[in-house]
């Protein structure tokens, strides 16, 4: 669990550093709040399942040696399987309450994690079966 944990700080990172930039942008429009909310939901969304869907990783997860399998361990998840596994991270997308919803999903994910036999968390039996692997 810890290795998964570190390779989602280290792509929550990633992802921060872009989305900081990309609000920068806005930070002197009324709309800041706005774009930078939707941006904190939306850009870490479409990367998880953008690499996942094609790579069957995320940079961080391929640094790690970790990779994401579809069910019945096929090599990478589907685009809906991937969606559906990372639909969570949409959740700070919702004003003044995101952030306490999305801590709450972590903290869901985490405990069924380390709870499972095969290390899936609830939004990895939610989408069919995905599982984190080594290699």
């Amino acid at each position: 669990m810890w290795i998964r944990l570190g390779a989602r700080l280290i792509d929550g990172i990633i992802t921060g550093v872009v989305v900081f930039a990309l609000s920068f942008a806005f930070y002197a429009s009324d709309s800041y709040g706005i774009v930078a909310g939707v941006l904190s939901g939306l850009l870490p969304f479409a990367y998880f399942v953008g690499f996942e869907v094609s790579q069957g990783w995320t940079p961080a997860k391929k640094l790690l040696g970790l990779s994401v399998r579809g069910p019945g361990g096929t090599p990478k998840p589907t685009a809906k399987q991937s969606a559906i596994r990372n639909a969570f991270m949409l959740l700070s997308i919702i004003p003044w309450v995101g952030w306490a919803l999305g801590l709450v999903a972590d903290i869901i994910i985490g405990v069924t994690i380390n709870g499972s036999p095969t290390k899936q968390g609830k939004h990895d039996e939610l989408a069919g079966g995905t599982q984190v692997v080594q290699g």
